[in-house]
């Protein structure tokens, strides 16, 4: 049937949607946040690449180049307390090749109309978020059981949060994560790939010139060096990208 063929090009993007979180979550505690964030800063690389591969899309020369500068610039702004484990660094790259990999075949699936009209990009993202939950379920207690609800049970037996705080936070958390991913996805379904994980990756600069602003944390000489290099390299590649456009 017609709705069985739409789960069936839908499930590999699911695949990938549920191994980005996973991945990103993973690497977050096995190793240094920063760590993690320097391994992500590499996903424009593997999107040129996947791009290339899915979509056919090579970009000049000098777009691929101002990609240097981004990644290098991300990586020496979170190289503040770098600790380096395996499993960190396969969990990072699971998240970065499955982000490129949904960007790409997610953009393949919004281009080719082939699912139907009413999956734009919004509707594209809550069906793969429902997909990559009933895929996760299964995972998640098989791994893990009813630990959940121990460790939540602690947490409020430690005194910091009562069932109500929690409760709350772990649901504004979860909202508001979902309403940035797809704010994501809708600009995706606007962008080259490659562009979205450049977007994807300078997001790593907002968030540590937000964590300063709003948590009176002070930056580094680091910090401040690759937060710069990175919006340069930005700014770099949306000349280039434009430049590639007006030959064109």
């Amino acid at each position: 049937t017609r709705r069985s063929s739409d789960l069936k090009t839908l499930f590999p993007i699911a695949l990938c949607h549920t191994g980005v979180h996973v991945g990103a979550v993973i690497a977050l505690g096995a190793g240094a946040v920063s760590f993690a964030h320097i391994v992500k800063a590499s996903e424009p690389v593997v999107t040129c690449a996947l791009n290339a591969l899915f979509l056919g899309e090579v970009l000049p020369l000098p777009v691929y180049l101002t990609l240097l500068p981004i990644i290098g610039g991300v990586a020496i702004a979170s190289m503040k307390e770098l600790s380096f484990t395996f499993l960190a660094l396969a969990s990072a790259m699971l998240s970065n090749v499955s982000s490129s990999a949904r960007g790409v075949l997610s953009k393949k699936t919004m281009s080719g109309k082939q699912i139907g009209e009413n999956l734009d990009a919004q509707n594209l993202y809550a069906v793969l978020t429902a997909m990559a939950t009933v895929i996760l379920i299964p995972f998640m207690l098989a791994t893990e059981g009813t630990s959940f609800f121990s460790a939540f049970k602690g947490l409020v037996a430690a005194g910091d949060f009562t069932n109500k705080s929690l409760a709350m936070l772990l649901a504004l958390g979860g909202a508001t994560y979902y309403a940035y991913n797809e704010v994501a996805f809708l600009a995706l379904g606007k962008v080259n790939p490659v562009t979205h994980a450049v977007g994807n990756t300078i997001k790593r600069v907002v968030i540590i010139v937000a964590s300063v602003v709003a948590f009176k944390t002070p930056m580094s000489t680091g910090s401040i060096i690759g937060s710069s290099i990175a919006i340069f390299g930005t700014l770099l590649y949306s000349l280039a990208m434009n430049a590639s456009k007006s030959k064109k």
